[in-house]
């Protein structure tokens, strides 16, 4: 897991780190106005208070990583709205800053919480509902461009890792590991997609999505988010064919978002039944997505306390306080030819 914090490598070893919940989702139940092409991003100019407080509820309730209000933040987004590059710059670093604040608000350490700056799809950009499609229209050089900027000031935050989330096609998932190739100083990232019925949101085949992921060198997790719980663990058996990184997933509650009437419908249910079946699959980062609350994380915890890394040869409590970090072996080939790679 080369790049990550030593602690947070260690606490991936000894078994599932809780994720937190969906954020823009809670910042709307606090009373805040999400309505905007920015969505919750809106906040970090206009009530950075409330993001601080938002994060800080996850942490109470038991998530170990907040992922940052960045998801919306690119810097045409931006420019669409009225605001300059230096203004994009300030927000995506104000988003990592605010969750370290949130952290140390619950009474946590940088070795017992961790921040992922999150780097949302192309479509989230387009706030049209297209990051469930894929349908964009543009060549994965196009959006490796696209995305390259963002993630350069996200690397440089003081993150811990970036999140690369909601991706919904094979040519997004190669223009964003080759994005995060490009980075000059390096960043560990998790890569996670989203599904319906067992292939990507753009029909595509999630397995090769996986493999593409799993081949780049600072990819240091994959799986999915933004997706119906019932098509978690069918993803993450096709995720362990092509590789053993460790598994990420954090799946909606359940509701379904209409882009069009920018509203959601259904019922939500309780996640956490299903977290200890993906952790028996190998999931180590696990949480939710939209619409799952402080509640509903807290139920995560603790469905997930006391586990281990079935993987491990002995449980966590005959380890010493902090295990070595291990490095996957695709990723020592990979790293052999990062000069070359496609990625």
């Amino acid at each position: 897991m080369t790049g990550l914090p030593a602690s947070l490598a260690a606490a991936l070893d000894r078994g599932p780190v809780v994720l937190d919940g969906g954020l823009g989702t809670l910042l709307e139940s606090r009373g805040n106005d999400v309505s905007s092409d920015l969505w919750s991003a809106q906040l970090l100019w206009d009530d950075p208070d409330e993001i601080r407080a938002a994060h800080e509820e996850f942490f109470t309730a038991g998530a170990q990583i907040a992922t940052t209000a960045s998801y919306q933040v690119s810097y045409p987004g931006v420019a669409a709205v009225g605001r300059t590059p230096a203004e994009a710059d300030r927000a995506l670093a104000a988003s990592v800053r605010l969750a370290q604040e949130a952290r140390e608000g619950a009474g946590l350490t940088p070795d017992e919480a961790w921040i992922a700056a999150s780097v949302g799809p192309y479509g989230a950009y387009l706030a049209d509902g297209s990051e469930y499609t894929g349908a964009y229209g543009l060549s994965t050089r196009e959006l490796r461009a696209w995305h390259r900027p963002r993630m350069e000031a996200l690397a440089g935050s003081g993150a811990d890792l970036l999140a690369l989330e909601t991706v919904p096609s094979l040519a997004e998932v190669a223009a964003l590991c080759a994005a995060l190739a490009d980075l000059d100083a390096g960043m560990p990232a998790w890569l996670s997609v989203t599904v319906k019925d067992g292939r990507l949101r753009s029909g595509e085949s999630l397995t090769d999505a996986f493999a593409l992921a799993a081949d780049c060198p600072d990819i240091v997790a994959v799986g999915v988010n933004c997706c119906d719980a019932v098509d978690v663990t069918p993803a993450l058996r096709l995720a362990r064919t092509v590789t053993d990184l460790p598994l990420v997933a954090y799946p909606n509650s359940g509701e379904v978002w209409d882009a069009r009437a920018r509203a959601w419908s259904g019922t939500g249910a309780s996640l956490a039944a299903y977290v200890g079946e993906w952790a028996d699959l190998g999931a180590s980062l696990i949480g939710g997505c939209c619409r799952v609350t402080p509640a509903e994380i807290r139920r995560i915890a603790s469905a997930l306390a006391g586990r281990w890394n079935p993987s491990q040869r002995r449980p966590p409590d005959a380890q010493p306080a902090l295990a070595p970090v291990r490095e996957h072996p695709r990723r020592r080939e990979a790293d052999s030819r990062a000069s070359t790679s496609s990625c």
